[in-house]
């Protein structure tokens, strides 16, 4: 999507621009300080702050029923599932029961991250964003679904990409292509994803994408697109393999 599009009111200045100021990187760096109090007590997630390179905002904005998930039998909008029908996901799939998300190992993206859960906050709720720390992991959401049999929703497991250095997500953007596989590991087993597709979203669109529809067992990643880290987002679409 190549057309330009102004950003929400309540979204950080930063989507439009990178810092270009040393006042800016002053107030990055005071972000971070601040939000590196949300990590996890594990000491593998930590702040990266022994690097000068600076981690790209993930907004990934989500509607208002999302960062409140509705029961399961929510119905669709017509015109919505009319207009982009997804690709078909079953209900119920073989295998470990559904629990939460500790690894993704995606051999051919060049990807093995541990993934830490990450709820969403009153602040995130009120401006519909989702920022997770700075550190080079990936943050699943909590308030969403588990991966693995009994499933009851889509998971989504979101992470930082990088300005001038190498970190799993910024690979999503270069590496990841549909037919591609990629392992997920839980605390009760080991479950195989395939790609089902790689967007770009706008970050003031992505709200309005149909990523956020219940689906279970569907997984999606999402990063900043490395092309444009401050416009758009990068978005990777999974399905298990029976």
């Amino acid at each position: 999507m190549n057309t330009h599009q102004s950003s929400t009111p309540g979204h950080s200045a930063h989507h439009r621009a990178a810092p270009a100021s040393k006042t800016t990187a002053v107030i990055l760096t005071l972000l971070l300080a601040i939000l590196a109090l949300s990590l996890p007590s594990s000491s593998a997630a930590r702040v990266l702050t022994d690097t000068p390179a600076v981690a790209v905002r993930i907004v990934d904005t989500v509607p208002d029923d999302a960062l409140t998930p509705a029961p399961v039998n929510r119905s669709v909008p017509r015109q919505q599932a009319e207009a982009a029908p997804p690709p078909p996901v079953p209900t119920e799939i073989q295998g470990p029961l559904a629990s939460p998300p500790q690894r993704i190992e995606y051999a051919a993206a060049g990807i093995d991250v541990a993934v830490y859960p990450m709820e969403i906050d009153q602040a995130s709720r009120e401006t519909q964003s989702l920022v997770p720390p700075f550190t080079l992991d990936g943050y699943w959401l909590s308030s969403f679904g588990t991966p693995g049999y009994g499933s009851t929703n889509t998971t989504y497991v979101i992470g930082h990409s990088w300005e001038d250095r190498d970190a799993p997500f910024n690979r999503l953007s270069s590496g990841a292509v549909p037919g591609e596989t990629f392992t997920v590991t839980t605390a009760t087993g080991v479950l195989t994803y395939r790609v089902d597709s790689v967007t770009t979203f706008l970050k003031s669109t992505l709200k309005d994408s149909d990523i956020w529809r219940i689906l279970p067992n569907r997984l999606v990643l999402i990063s900043c697109y490395t092309e444009d880290l401050w416009g758009k987002n990068v978005v990777v679409v999974a399905s298990p393999v029976p």
